[in-house]
C-alpha cells in the first residue's frame, strides 16, 4: 500500500467516484512492449499508441508529447513497485486518454525506490480539470496497489488479457 502515501494520493478527493481506468483505456492503446526501450522513447511509443487508438489526433501528437516530456524532465513520474505515471493535462483534449505499457523486461524510469519499471500508464488529461486529473492519478495508484493485479499485468499475453485484469480488479474493489 505505500503508493497511497505517494503525492497523487489525496484523501480529500477519494470521496467522490473516480474515473475508472478501464473506462478510459481501451484495447488498442494497451501495448505490449519488448525491452530496450529508454522512458523518453516509451513515453513516445504510448504517445503514438494514442494517436493510433484514435484518441487524439495527429496534429496534436507532438505538443501533447513535448507536454508529456516536459513534465518528465520536471519530476521523473516513476513511482515504485515497477510502476511509472507520465502524465500531463493540455488544451488539445477534451477527455482523459490514456494509454499502458507493459515492458517484462523493465527499463530505469528513475523511479523512486530505484527499481525497474514494468508498468507505464501514460495519462493525458484536459487542462481545465484539474481535480479530476489529480482523482484519476489517485484511481490508478489506488488499483496499481495491489500485487496480484501488478503480476496479472505483467504476466498478460494480450492487450486484452491485460484489459480483462484491470477491469476484474476495479470490480472486486467497488
Amino acid at each position: 500500500m505505500a503508493l497511497l502515501r505517494t503525492p497523487f494520493f489525496c484523501p480529500s478527493f477519494s470521496q467522490a467516484t473516480p474515473l475508472k481506468l478501464s473506462e478510459v483505456l481501451t484495447e488498442s492503446a494497451v501495448l505490449l512492449v519488448p525491452g530496450g526501450l529508454d522512458k523518453w522513447h516509451f513515453i513516445e511509443v504510448l504517445t503514438d499508441a494514442l494517436v493510433e487508438s484514435e484518441q487524439i489526433g495527429p496534429q496534436d501528437r507532438e505538443s501533447i508529447l513535448a507536454a508529456l516530456l516536459s513534465r518528465e524532465r520536471s519530476m521523473s513520474t516513476g513511482m515504485e513497485n515497477g510502476i511509472a505515471i507520465p502524465h500531463t493535462s493540455v488544451d488539445e483534449v477534451e477527455k482523459t486518454v490514456v494509454a499502458l505499457g507493459i515492458c517484462r523486461d523493465g527499463m530505469d524510469f528513475e523511479a523512486i525506490d530505484d527499481r525497474p519499471t514494468q508498468l507505464v500508464i501514460l495519462l493525458v488529461n484536459p487542462s481545465n480539470r484539474t481535480k479530476a486529473h489529480i482523482r484519476t492519478l489517485a484511481e490508478i495508484a489506488r488499483l496499481l496497489s495491489s500485487a496480484e493485479l501488478r503480476t496479472a499485468l505483467h504476466e498478460a499475453a494480450t492487450p486484452l488479457e491485460a484489459l480483462e485484469k484491470i477491469r476484474e480488479a476495479e470490480a472486486a474493489v467497488t
